[in-house]
């Protein structure tokens, strides 16, 4: 059996250390131009030395989206973005345009190419197409099946690899090649700026009968009638290695740190237990458990298993499930006194019960009986946005824990 690897997104630069912190073999985030995440908030030339740098030093691969669909006036701009870092040892760039594959081999010969799902990866013979053209791996379209995926990989040579989506958002238009946006407010989702028409709530107008709106269905309040659920494959990893699926790739550069830290956290625990003993593994429901403490969709399988009914789309809302806040991020942490220094990310109170969880640690409970201010003055609250905490700890913690608290309570 060859490594897996586990690939998770990085937003930004915090997101990418979360990520390499949380157990991600890989990391693939995007420069301020030419990924399809333009609201992300995206790396810096400076960041992206950083983070590669922080990621290599911890073993971590570094990829690199480069996967719009270029137009004559990207040309030049994207070639002068890379000579401007190519300097950096990025492992590989995620592409989907054969022109921008031809600037990028002209200004960094020995780049290692992965085809982006963008590219609609669905059968062998284009697999091997992009092999003789130098690339080395294809994300695969959402749209295979396991059955189709295993015909691929038993018709293309050994050396290419299979990346392949296993958690986070469905696109209703084919691999994402939508021009929904684009039509109807000029953002262009294959150039980055996708507003996400697909979650919008829909009503039927009649040509002649201009501002009279009739629900799809018999709901008065409309229906979603293009909003997919979420893909999850947390419970079936096996069966993407059987099929020969050698990266997984979590979906994701617009979410939060602690979706990226929850989610890198669930699938590296049931990867990390398959591959100690593949013959005997079992699926632990504390993983899933787990994952859904980060905001979430209802989950599909999406393609994998059959071609999707309408059983995968959510009809009623495009709203996401949250049941836990994400209320701070450990800076530093003093084995002597037992005090944490903490980041505050949402509003905490004197008395609280949270959450504390980190990658190398299952989650612990915590009352907050001690929280003071950056002055170490005891305070009742901590409202303000990423203000200084010292909590006091009922047990050790380390750098990057997360701190999490049921709504509600």
């Amino acid at each position: 059996m060859k490594n897996i690897e586990l690939l998770a997104p990085a937003g930004d630069l915090e997101k990418l250390k979360i990520a390499v912190e949380y157990g991600a073999d890989a990391v693939y985030f995007g420069g301020e131009m030419f990924s399809l995440r333009a609201g992300a908030g995206n790396l810096t030339i400076a960041e992206i030395e950083e983070g590669v740098n922080y990621a290599h030093e911890r073993g971590t691969r570094c990829h690199m989206a480069m996967n719009i669909f270029a137009h004559n006036e990207d040309i030049e701009p994207l070639r002068e973005y890379l000579e401007s870092i190519k300097h950096i040892p990025i492992d590989a760039f995620i592409v989907s345009d054969p022109g921008v594959i031809t600037v990028l081999k002209e200004v960094i010969p020995h780049a290692e190419l992965h085809i982006s799902t963008q590219a609609n990866m669905t059968n062998y013979v284009t697999a091997k197409f992009w092999y003789d053209m130098g690339v080395r791996r294809i994300v695969l379209a959402r749209e295979l099946t396991l059955k189709e995926i295993r015909e691929i990989r038993s018709r293309i040579p050994d050396e290419m690899e299979l990346e392949a989506f296993v958690h986070g958002a469905m696109c209703i238009s084919y691999s994402g090649r939508c021009l929904l946006s684009n039509y109807m407010i000029d953002r262009d989702a294959n150039r980055g700026m996708c507003a996400h028409p697909c979650r919008w709530k829909y009503k039927l107008v009649e040509e002649k009968r201009p501002g009279e709106y009739y629900p799809i269905e018999e709901d008065n309040r409309g229906t979603y009638i293009m909003n997919s659920k979420d893909l999850c494959m947390l419970e079936h990893l096996p069966d993407l290695i059987d099929a020969g699926v050698t990266s997984f790739k979590i979906e994701g550069r617009m979410k939060s740190v602690f979706y990226v830290a929850t989610v890198v956290n669930a699938y590296r625990k049931a990867i990390d237990a398959y591959l100690a003993d593949p013959d005997n593994y079992s699926f632990c429901e504390q993983w899933y458990t787990d994952m859904l403490k980060a905001s979430h969709r209802e989950f599909t399988t999406g393609f994998y298993y059959n071609k999707p009914t309408n059983e995968e789309q959510n009809y009623q809302t495009s709203a996401y499930t949250r049941e836990y806040s994400f209320t701070g991020k450990v800076l530093s942490y003093d084995e002597t006194t037992c005090m944490a220094v903490v980041e505050q990310r949402n509003k905490m109170n004197a008395g609280d019960t949270i959450e504390v969880f980190g990658p190398d640690i299952d989650f612990f409970e915590q009352k907050l009986d001690v929280l003071l201010d950056e002055e170490d003055q005891p305070i009742d609250s901590a409202p303000h946005p990423q203000q200084i905490l010292h909590i006091k700890m009922d047990q050790p913690v380390k750098q990057n824990y997360i701190l999490r608290k049921k709504k509600g309570e």
